[in-house]
């Protein structure tokens, strides 16, 4: 009589409680880590300069209801946010309860800026990305982009696409400026870019910023290199909210322009930036999603450096 054999996943022992306890800190740990790269990515991105038509520590872009200041008591409202939904998604929490988080930090968002909008686009990217990557660290899975991309999808895909239709207002209590834009100008905003995994993240600012660090250029250079690659590619709400159809073809235009001069590798890429900020200034042009979505990528790279110990 053939002897059956015993499936490998029942051959293996329970960890010990002291093991447990200490599997639940590094968790934790990871969390708090993930956490910080994430207000950091977007203190990154503040800092940025120059950044067509957003606001910096340098000026206000195309901004006259917030400055540098605003963004900086928007990231302390946060500081909790991201820790508790990795940890949400750690646990594999249903997609409900990480919108629940998501609309409190919102509410602790506006509070802290007097009703100002910095970062909803951010509360939205960056929280399913530390999820995800959390839930990555649940199941012993390496942070590579294509494996927290999978994992995001695979965990909340479904979720995600009911949410991205134009007419839920579940989130807020009323039709935001990117869902109007959205279905007035029938453009995918930060709802259609979490449904299909963050494209944008992961096929266009990720590889821009690693190819630029690739030819020997510093962080900074890749990061506006990315920023760039995100205004040529996206279809960003923020601008056709303020500039219609034109205004979002001139920032994919200059920003095109700009790449196809060299990006950062140019000689003079720092005048040809300060030009671009300029223009979309005096057009009154502010890419904020894809200031979001490059935060977003630079969230993702320092994640996977970290678990690489680079």
């Amino acid at each position: 009589m053939r002897r059956l054999m015993a499936h490998p996943a029942l051959l293996a022992v329970p960890l010990h409680p002291l093991q447990q306890r200490r599997a639940v800190r590094q968790n934790l740990q990871f969390c708090r880590q993930l956490a910080r790269l994430a207000l950091r990515s977007l203190h990154q991105e503040l800092v940025l300069y120059p950044k067509p038509g957003l606001v910096s520590l340098i000026d206000n872009g195309s901004h006259d209801d917030m400055d540098a200041s605003t963004f900086l008591r928007s990231l302390f409202s946060l500081r909790h946010y991201f820790f508790q939904i990795a940890a949400a998604g750690l646990k594999g929490a249903p997609f409900h309860h990480l919108q629940k988080l998501a609309i409190a930090a919102e509410a602790r968002m506006l509070r802290a800026t007097g009703g100002v909008n910095t970062h909803r686009g951010a509360i939205f990217a960056l929280g399913m990305l530390c999820a995800a990557m959390a839930c990555c660290r649940s199941r012993k899975l390496p942070l590579q982009a294509e494996v927290i991309r999978a994992t995001l999808l695979i965990q909340w895909g479904d979720a995600l696409a009911r949410h991205s239709g134009v007419n839920d207002n579940s989130c807020v209590g009323q039709r935001s400026h990117g869902q109007s834009v959205a279905l007035a100008h029938a453009v995918g905003g930060a709802r259609e870019e979490g449904a299909l995994g963050f494209p944008a993240v992961f096929e266009v600012a990720l590889p821009q910023l690693q190819a630029t660090l690739a030819q020997g250029r510093a962080p900074h250079e890749a990061r506006i290199d990315a920023l760039f690659a995100l205004m040529a590619h996206i279809s960003d709400t923020n601008v056709y909210h303020r500039g219609g159809a034109e205004g979002a073809q001139r920032v994919r235009q200059q920003s095109a322009a700009f790449l196809a001069a060299g990006g950062t590798g140019a000689a003079n890429w720092r005048a040809q930036a300060l030009a671009c900020h300029h223009d979309f200034v005096a057009h009154r042009l502010s890419p904020g999603g894809a200031a979001d979505l490059l935060a977003a990528a630079c969230l993702v790279h320092q994640a996977m450096a970290l678990e690489r110990g680079a």
